[in-house]
């Protein structure tokens, strides 16, 4: 009889502090991004999740569009590297992430205004297309936010970036291209 390993998810929980390790997918069609929120949060996010220990970040974006999409999918290439620091309820969070230009290789539902998806991952989880565009996304509030300042020209490279924002030194900003 084989025993799968356990599975442990990279987050530290030591309140007020949280860190956790991100990857997220950049995912196009017909001038749109794909983004997801938990039914109860005022907020969009990419489609990922957490890594998991022993697992590269391309490994877990794979494995997440599988779990929450429940598609495959090509990874093209890493756009951003970022160091996040915000805040999240009580907890002064730290987020290692990785984002990832991504394509799916079976077609998936596309709206311009409507729920798409839906899926149950510990909450339930609501996917939507949103246009591509700067204003359309912080209006819609997708986070972190430097990702609608950036969306309209994606780096020709990885770019690595510390981001401070929602209520720790918000407006600051590191970038280094690798």
């Amino acid at each position: 009889m084989t025993f799968a390993p356990e599975r442990h998810m990279i987050r530290l929980d030591r309140k007020p502090q949280l860190f956790s390790m991100r990857v997220a997918a950049l995912i196009f069609q017909n001038g749109h991004v794909l983004v997801q929120r938990g039914t109860k949060d005022s907020y969009w996010a990419l489609p990922g999740g957490r890594a998991e220990i022993g697992e590269s970040s391309e490994e877990t974006i794979i494995r997440e569009i599988g779990e929450e999409l429940e598609r495959d999918c090509s990874v093209e290439r890493l756009l951003w590297s970022a160091e996040n620091f915000f805040a999240y309820g009580d907890y002064a969070a730290h987020e290692l992430a990785f984002y990832y230009l991504v394509s799916l290789r079976q077609a998936f539902p596309f709206h311009e205004s409507d729920i798409v998806h839906r899926v149950l991952d510990g909450i339930e989880v609501e996917f939507r297309w949103l246009r591509a565009q700067s204003s359309t996304l912080l209006e819609h509030d997708l986070r972190p936010r430097f990702i609608a300042d950036r969306i309209e020209v994606l780096p020709p490279r990885h770019e690595h970036l510390i981001v401070r924002e929602g209520g720790i030194d918000a407006d600051a900003l590191t970038k280094e291209t690798l």
